[in-house]
Parts: structure tokens; C-alpha cells; sequence
């Protein structure tokens, strides 16, 4: 019969406990054997703790044995994540030679294309010359025999002129060609470039370390306008440091297409920065050039000083439904309050809400007026700084609502294109930008 753990540890108490010295201490009087028995508490204490002791070291190798079965299952799983890790690492390395090989092939079009290009102008050249030859000895018939010329002599005048027509109606398929293959070289080089910005992607993804540096803390000597930067090969939107001629260095935000770069010279998305803003911070700009900014009308004017420039405005209602407009405009210094000239009428999906009564439209603030309304200040008025004729067409700069106010004068107050949704709807989002004309 089985005892119990109890019961065991508690005879051997007591027999360990009952059994005395074979010499015990005998009183003088008293010459009788004493057995002595512990306490059956103390019995129980011991046994209790025994028992306590046995179970937190069951309890103790359960839970090792639960803390080694996790260790297996995440070992398992870092495994496998390692196995999957170079698999991608091998297909990416597989991919990344794939398209070295059609940037190759691609590259080697481009040549091709350009050896055609100088054959096709070497050939206009020689008709060029031709033509040039046989001109110059029409004269000479028509100068030494033009007073006898029978019907023949005439008819092969004829002949001669048909000539010529011909001579000129191949050139201009020659240049019509020419022009084909140079639209073909521009999309090829585009091409190009993204598969280059693609593999330099696919490097970084496998080496992080040799991730490249932006163009954020470096000014760029040859780049004076973000489009600059996407000629020379950058295809990545973000901050980047510009160097304008004969100007300090500049940060700007620049957006690049797959066939331009934009630079962005006003962005609003969320209302979290005050637009009714002074002269000064209209010049030197405010904002962040991750969120929401205006550039300032003196960088403006440094990137756009040179030349002109496209100015392309896209505006979002809340509905989402996107518009745009575009102009050719040129941006003129402090000295004309950094006037806008727009030299062409607009492009795009919008009639223009920007005045083309005047050659040029100064900027105006609720601190400097300079708007086309006599004797009363419109940026005060409708809020924030624009380009203003008699307040009454557009506003970009105005107060950004989420929710419109319920009184009128207060609506006019927001960013409106009159031409879209009219003065009184303010805009969820706009975002101005400028390319080179070239």
C-alpha cells in the first residue's frame, strides 16, 4: 500500500524525533528513562513547507519548460524570416542585373538614335548644298539666256523648278524625321533616368549603408531651379538647397514629374499655418517646406529672374475633384512690389480668375497696399497677401475653412477661384508651382 508524501515525512519526523541518546541524562532522584516527541506543529510546519518547497520547483520547471518552447518557435520563425531574406536578397539582386541589362539596351538605343540624328543632318546638309548648286546655276541660265530662252529652254526651267519643289518638300521630311527622333531620344533619356533612379532604389534596399545622400545640405552650383535638378538626373520630390545666379543659396521644395521638375512656391492642404500674415513674412516666406508654406516673393523672384516661367495652380474642393490653370508669367522685383506680368492668357481646365487688364500686378498686403481698388485695402478686407486687381476674383492666401462661416462677409474671407465654385466656396487644398520656358 502507497503511503503519501505527507504521511512519509512525518513518521520520519517523529522516529527521528522519539529516538534519544543511548546515554541520557538521569536526574539524582530520578533514575527513569524519559522518551521526548517533537511538537506535532513543528511537524506539520516542516511538512507544509516541504510540500511548498516541492511544488514551487514544479512550478519553476514548468515554466523553464514553457520559456524553451517559446525560444524553439521564435528560433523557428527567425529562421525562416532569414530564409525568406535571402531569397528576396537573391531576387533582387537578379532583378537589379535585369534591368542593368535594359538600361544597357536602352542606352544603346539612345546611341543608335543620336548616329541617326547626325546621319539625318549630314544628309540635309548635302541636299542643302545641292539645292545650293543648282540655284546658283538657275541664276546663271536665267542671267546669261533669259533674253533668248525659247520653249525648251523654258521647259527645262520647269524642270529644274519641279526640282527644287522636291528638293524642298524632302528636307522638310528630313526635319519633320529629325524632330520624331529627337521627341524619341528626350523619352528615351526619361526612360533612362528612371530605370537608373530604379536601380539605385533596388542597391539601397540591399546595402542601406549605401543609401545616397539628398541634395538638402549641399547647394547645387548649376542648379537654379528644381527642373535644373531633373536634367541632371534627380527624380525624387523632397527639400533640396538651390544656387540661383548671383544669389545666396535657397531651400525649396521641389516636385518631380516623370518629364519636369516643379518648383513649389505656395502649398495649402490643412490650415495649419496662418496665412494672414505682414509684407516682411510675405517676402521672406514662412511656413514648412514639408507641410505648409509660402516661399517668400524675393526667392521667388531669385529663381525666376532670368527667364520665364510657367505658373501652374492646382486646386482641390471637397468633393476631391481636382482643377488646374496655367500661365506664362514673368515675376518682377521688389522695386515693382514684385509685380506679376502674365504673357500668355490661361491653359487649362479653368477660365482665369488672375487680372490681365494691366501689364503687371502688384502684390499686396494688409500692411502695404498696392491692389488696383482705390481707397480701400483688399488684402485687409478679403485676408492674406495676393496679387490683387478689385478683390473680387481670386485669393489663394485667404483664410482656410473647414467649416464655412454662416455669415457672408466672413466667406469672402476664405482661398477662392471665383472662375470655380465662385468667391463665397472656400478650397480644401491648392498648390502653386513654376517650370522654365525653354
Amino acid at each position: 500500500m502507497k503511503m503519501k508524501l505527507s504521511e512519509l515525512l512525518c513518521i520520519t519526523v517523529l522516529v527521528s524525533s522519539g529516538s534519544g541518546s543511548p546515554y541520557e541524562r538521569r536526574s539524582p532522584a530520578v533514575k527513569e528513562k524519559r522518551v521526548q516527541y517533537a511538537a506535532w506543529d513543528d511537524v506539520n510546519v516542516l511538512a507544509h513547507g516541504l510540500l511548498q518547497l516541492g511544488q514551487s520547483l514544479k512550478e519553476h520547471v514548468d515554466k523553464t519548460k514553457g520559456q524553451i518552447r517559446d525560444i524553439s518557435v521564435k528560433l523557428r520563425v527567425f529562421n525562416g524570416s532569414v530564409d525568406e531574406l535571402t531569397a528576396l536578397t537573391r531576387r533582387l539582386h537578379v532583378e537589379s542585373e535585369a534591368l542593368k541589362e535594359r538600361a544597357g539596351s536602352l542606352e544603346e538605343k539612345h546611341n543608335r538614335i543620336l548616329n541617326m540624328s547626325d546621319l539625318l543632318l549630314r544628309d540635309r546638309q548635302s541636299v542643302q548644298d545641292r539645292i545650293g548648286d543648282l540655284e546658283g546655276k538657275v541664276d546663271i541660265i536665267m542671267q546669261t539666256h533669259g533674253h533668248a530662252l525659247n520653249n525648251n529652254n523654258q521647259s527645262d526651267a520647269r524642270a529644274i523648278q519641279s526640282l527644287l519643289e522636291t528638293q524642298n518638300r524632302r528636307i522638310d521630311e528630313l526635319v519633320e524625321r529629325i524632330k520624331q527622333q529627337q521627341e524619341k531620344l528626350d523619352k528615351q533619356n526619361i526612360r533612362i533616368r528612371a530605370l537608373q533612379n530604379q536601380i539605385q532604389m533596388r542597391k539601397e534596399k540591399l546595402h542601406p549603408s549605401t543609401r545616397r545622400t539628398e541634395q538638402q545640405d549641399t547647394p547645387t552650383a548649376t542648379a537654379a531651379n528644381c527642373h535644373d535638378l531633373f536634367l541632371r538626373g534627380e527624380t525624387t520630390s523632397g527639400v533640396y538647397m538651390l544656387q540661383p545666379r548671383d544669389s545666396s543659396p535657397i531651400h525649396v521644395y521641389c516636385l518631380m514629374t516623370s518629364d519636369a521638375g516643379w518648383t513649389i512656391i505656395q502649398r495649402r492642404h490643412d490650415g495649419s499655418v496662418d496665412f494672414d500674415q505682414l509684407w516682411n513674412e510675405y517676402q521672406n516666406g514662412f511656413g514648412n517646406l514639408d507641410g505648409e508654406f509660402w516661399l517668400g516673393l524675393e526667392k521667388m523672384y531669385r529663381v525666376t529672374k532670368d527667364e520665364d516661367f510657367i505658373l501652374k495652380i492646382q486646386m482641390t474642393d471637397w468633393r476631391n475633384e481636382l482643377q488646374s490653370v496655367q500661365y506664362r508669367i514673368r515675376l518682377n522685383g521688389e522695386h515693382s512690389n514684385y509685380s506679376l506680368q502674365i504673357l500668355e492668357s490661361s491653359d487649362g481646365n479653368l477660365e482665369s480668375s488672375l487680372s490681365t487688364e494691366s501689364s503687371s500686378l502688384p502684390f499686396s498686403t494688409r500692411d502695404r497696399d498696392n491692389d488696383r481698388k482705390h481707397d480701400f485695402n483688399c488684402a485687409k478686407h478679403l485676408s492674406g497677401g495676393w496679387w490683387f486687381s478689385n478683390c473680387g476674383r481670386s485669393n489663394l492666401n485667404g483664410r482656410y475653412f473647414i467649416t464655412p462661416p454662416k455669415q457672408r462677409h466672413q466667406r469672402k474671407q476664405g482661398m477662392f477661384w471665383k472662375t470655380w465654385h465662385g468667391r463665397y466656396y472656400s478650397l480644401k487644398s491648392t498648390v502653386m508651382m513654376i517650370l522654365p520656358v525653354r
